[in-house]
């Protein structure tokens, strides 16, 4: 029912009786000190992807690389203890998993879940007149790299993991009542990233108010110092053939193009089922920010107005 052809988030594969199945599976290297953190993020993370297709995460295997002569066993257990303790919030069944020996430590989950057919969510739904709002604030990989260069304060970091730790079940459900028309989880390609692959995959562009997005307190500053992720650099030069910037200045650029961990949901809904998204997110305790407007045009391109706001 949704192959890799669009570049959703997840593959949804119909099954007898009128459920479908819901498959997706992501792992990565340390982004926090803190082992139980990293876990937590990761599940997390792993599943996002479930509840922007409008689904519920069931079951996970553990993915695990790890340098067993170099790094202790205990430091893994507090890996496996954070993703088990967000599996428990989600109600998710770890069920097994898979460790090879890596000199370089990575972590994840194979998720399995289930969607109704009739109310999959997907990224290549978008249409002319729909609202964007976005569910998390941007940033997140910029405080990650300052955290890695001993930029970053301790408040800066605990915002952060409390952000990625966060799972989008809330959201899911919110944009579910208020039937959105599309949403994809902004992760790695960043919000500008998975927007064009969306509005790409719909056959529709969008413009998108740059001071729209909320920020991590210091982001902006950060990025102005040159403290930027090379997964940012790679998506900013991915965008820009798709990216009208208008007058927005290069550091501003990539905060836009930030690759997230964990990132918020990018809903798209028509502007008459605006107002119920707000109210039904607002109910979830959910903060989110309208964006922009998506609108016929050339496929996938996007155009940025106003300045980004610290």
């Amino acid at each position: 029912m949704v192959s890799p052809a669009t570049g959703d988030d997840a593959a949804v594969y119909a099954l007898p009786g009128g459920r479908a199945l819901v498959s997706t599976v992501d792992f990565f290297t340390p982004i926090v000190d803190d082992p139980f953190d990293w876990g937590r993020i990761a599940a997390a993370n792993a599943f996002s992807d479930v509840y922007a297709m409008g689904g519920m995460p069931v079951i996970a295997l553990n993915l695990v690389a790890w340098p067993v002569q170099e790094l202790p066993l205990d430091l893994l257990a507090s890996v496996l203890e954070g993703g088990a303790a967000v599996a428990r919030e989600a109600g998710v069944v770890i069920v097994g998993g898979h460790s090879i020996h890596d000199p370089e430590p990575k972590y994840g989950m194979a998720v399995t879940g289930f969607v109704d057919p009739d109310r999959i969510v997907r990224n290549s739904t978008m249409r002319a007149g729909d609202r964007l709002f976005l569910t998390k604030p941007l940033g997140l990989g910029i405080i990650a790299t300052a955290v890695k260069r001993g930029e970053a304060t301790p408040e800066q970091l605990a915002l952060a993991v409390a952000t990625m730790t966060t799972l989008n079940a809330a959201a899911r459900d919110a944009m579910l009542e208020a039937e959105a028309s599309a949403a994809t989880d902004v992760t790695g390609f960043g919000l500008l990233g998975h927007l064009h692959i969306a509005l790409a995959a719909s056959g529709v562009a969008a413009s998108v108010d740059a001071g729209g997005p909320e920020l991590l307190p210091g982001a902006l500053d950060l990025a102005s110092r040159g403290v930027i992720p090379s997964g940012t650099r790679s998506n900013h030069e991915f965008v820009a053939p798709h990216v009208d910037w208008g007058e927005v200045p290069e550091a501003e650029q990539l905060v836009l193009a930030d690759a997230q961990t964990s990132g918020g949901l990018l809903i798209s809904i028509p502007e008459g089922r605006a107002s119920a998204l707000r109210s039904a997110l607002q109910r979830q305790g959910i903060d989110a920010a309208e964006i922009g407007v998506v609108e016929d045009g050339e496929r996938g391109r996007v155009r940025v107005f106003g300045r980004v706001q610290a």
